[in-house]
């Protein structure tokens, strides 16, 4: 994204009050430059038209830049940090995004209804190894016919970019902007075998990007 449409984005982040904390705006600003996160995904969904559940969603920029790229299909995040969940309500309204939802949510104990595309970003190696498996079931048994599980995560591979994702990571719990610390790193093999079984037709690509992370986009469909 050029960094004119991440500021145009980033201004629905700013503070209501003249001197107030505008580290989100800042955040979201350089965010939406410097990763090619959201341009992989709006890429996938660009065709879709059905709804999209975000898990996971932070402070709902997935929702920006699918609007913004004229993605229309009904979108509804959750997220289990209130605070960013309150942010991403109120930046939604000052943009007007039309058919959002965001909604607090832990997803280790609790997954709202749906059927559809999801999305699962950044979010599979802040989970313990048994609530992984049991979101993963549960996002597969939600794709319609034609529908997506987008992923990125980091994939353990041994590689120096997976010891940087990981130390990474670590860093962004230690200084809270994280509400958890990652536990395990999926490996691609694992999951190709288990979207295999479940019949969906899988592809992985790269998203480093400029950055030195092991992020991977992932895409399981189920056929028509």
């Amino acid at each position: 994204m050029s960094r004119r449409e991440a500021a145009a984005i980033a201004q629905a982040f700013l503070p209501a009050r003249r001197f107030g904390n505008r580290t989100p705006y800042y955040y979201v600003r350089s965010k939406l430059a410097a990763d090619p996160l959201y341009g992989g995904i709006v890429a996938v969904l660009s065709d879709s038209r059905a709804p999209l559940l975000d898990l996971g969603c932070g402070l709902g920029l997935l929702a920006h830049t699918l609007r913004r790229a004229g993605v229309e299909l009904p979108y509804r995040g959750v997220d289990n940090d209130a605070h960013k969940i309150e942010r991403a309500r109120t930046a939604a309204q000052r943009a007007g995004l039309a058919a959002t939802q965001f909604d607090t949510m832990d997803l280790a104990t609790a997954l709202p209804e749906h059927a559809g595309n999801v999305a699962l970003l950044d979010v599979l190696q802040f989970l313990a190894p048994a609530a992984q498996e049991r979101l993963l079931d549960a996002a597969v048994a939600m794709l319609t016919p034609g529908a997506s599980l987008v992923l990125r995560c980091g994939l353990e591979d041994g590689s120096w970019r997976a010891r940087v994702t990981r130390r990474v990571d670590e860093f962004s719990r230690w200084v809270r902007w994280m509400n958890a610390a990652p536990t395990r790193y999926p490996a691609r093999d694992a999951l190709e075998r288990r979207f295999a079984a479940a019949g969906l037709q899988t592809d992985f690509a790269p998203l480093f990007g400029h950055t030195p992370f092991n992020n991977w986009r992932i895409v399981a469909t189920r056929p028509r």
